[in-house]
């Protein structure tokens, strides 16, 4: 069943055409690739779903509701969640407090009145234990390597119990032990039934990771598969190597 699906999406940006008619399908339950060269309109795209853009045309279904003139509130609070390929931590907050603010977003007196609530410290204590970070729970986020942000960012959404979520270029500048780390909690968290949709470079990542593979090219979408089909498809290869 499609979960999320944009329908005819088209952006431009003065006389840059970053998206054309872009449609693209993501099924519940799925781990779901979306790969392509530099400049094909990936990040746009995700902006879009998640309301950091609008659309110029075309439509965003999430559970079948049109989103496509939400705000990027509205629709974490229907349930999406995404990181960005910069994170969006809080470096001079412990990684504690960073959970402690990740409980709900909309304003000082309501973090501290919820983070009162011992069952929701105690769900941020469980996914800080999720991802690793149990050790660091009360050093500054800013002295976290890279692959540790990424993971904090991860606790960070994965507390809303989002249905979808939306990772841009989680593997970029991850060291080996931790990109294998994230694919394997990224896999735990799939099998509980959170839906996840990837852009990301790394293609050992993305072909080892997803069920299926989306390759965008000058910004719209130009073949989708297993890893297997989309590795092999002449047209893909033949958009790296002109890009």
């Amino acid at each position: 069943m499609s979960l999320l699906e944009t329908r005819a999406i088209s952006k431009a940006f003065g006389g840059i055409q970053a998206l054309s008619a872009c449609d693209i399908t993501v099924e519940q339950g799925s781990i779901t690739g979306l790969i392509g060269p530099n400049g094909s309109g990936k990040t746009t795209l995700f902006n879009v779903i998640t309301g950091y853009e609008q659309a110029d045309s075309g439509q965003v279904l999430f559970n079948g509701t049109d989103i496509s003139r939400y705000k990027p509130d509205a629709i974490f609070d229907l349930g999406m969640g995404r990181t960005f390929q910069i994170t969006r931590i809080f470096p001079r907050l412990t990684v504690t407090e960073n959970m402690h603010v990740a409980i709900r977003r909309k304003g000082l007196a309501a973090l501290l009145s919820r983070w009162s609530a011992s069952s929701e410290s105690e769900r941020a204590k469980r996914l800080l234990d999720f991802v690793g970070l149990t050790h660091l729970k009360d050093a500054p986020a800013g002295s976290l390597s890279y692959g540790q942000r990424k993971l904090l960012e991860l606790a960070f959404i994965l507390i809303a119990e989002p249905q979808v979520v939306l990772l841009d270029e989680p593997a970029g500048g991850v060291n080996p032990t931790l990109i294998g780390q994230l694919g394997e909690r990224i896999r735990q968290m799939n099998e509980q039934g959170v839906t996840f949709l990837i852009v990301e470079h790394n293609m050992e990542f993305v072909m080892n990771l997803c069920d299926k593979v989306m390759v965008m090219h000058r910004g719209t979408k130009l073949a989708e598969g297993a890893p297997a089909e989309v590795r092999a498809n002449p047209a893909v290869l033949e958009a790296y190597l002109g890009d």
